[in-house]
């Protein structure tokens, strides 16, 4: 009797996105998918119900941040081994993520058979990264963080959350709405961000958060 097969579970907000996943994944004898959403809530509640193996998230979803959708898994399903597959940067994602609770890291631009290896890997308790990545938290773990290291990386993952959307040019209510809070929370973010990063007005802030995902989507 063969092994039965690892069921994954798709978690991203764009549906041709998983659809490719779900054709990549059911395309191999040891691979099948057993649901997809793009809602965090939706998903703890079919991953409940579908019991996969393995869940792969995207961390911009329809309804809020796949890192607070990660450590509800790591809460609520902790069985469940979650491999992260992004467009964010993972040089500034990847170490948050996994402290999360995720076990891997991929890039959207992986190839086809790295999605594939990195789901098996997940699957056996093992981490899952690219070799850059890697190599990089070896040093910082050798050696700490590197000089030089962009300011950003010292916002908290919330801050990072409100710093990127206003980067996107989004107004405090639209964020508010976005990550579900209240615009006085919003507001007590910027607050904070503007202090890290040492800017005094909404302008500059508004600024340097276009600046900043300008550069990272030339990255």
């Amino acid at each position: 009797m063969s092994a039965p097969k690892t069921r994954v579970f798709i978690v991203d907000d764009h549906p041709l996105v998983r659809e490719s996943l779900a054709g990549l994944i059911d395309q191999q004898p040891d691979l099948s998918v057993c649901g997809e959403s793009d809602r965090s809530a939706a998903a703890l509640a079919a991953i409940g119900t579908a019991q996969p193996d393995v869940t792969i998230v995207d961390l911009s979803l329809a309804d809020g941040s796949g890192l607070d959708l990660i450590r509800d898994l790591r809460q609520q399903h902790p069985r469940v081994a979650v491999l992260v597959l992004s467009m964010h940067d993972e040089s500034l994602y990847a170490e948050r993520a996994l402290r999360a609770g995720a076990r891997g890291y991929l890039m959207k631009r992986a190839a086809s058979r790295d999605v594939v290896v990195a789901i098996r890997r997940v699957r056996e308790g093992r981490i899952a990264v690219s070799p850059e990545l890697a190599e990089a938290l070896a040093a910082k773990l050798v050696s700490g963080p590197p000089e030089g290291t962009d300011p950003v990386s010292t916002l908290s993952d919330r801050e990072l959350d409100v710093f990127r959307l206003v980067g996107q040019g989004r107004e405090t209510r639209q964020i508010a709405d976005a990550l579900h809070l209240s615009a006085k929370t919003v507001q007590t973010y910027c607050a904070r961000i503007k202090d890290k990063l040492g800017l005094n007005t909404a302008n500059e802030l508004l600024r340097e958060a276009v600046r900043w995902l300008a550069e990272r989507d030339r990255a």
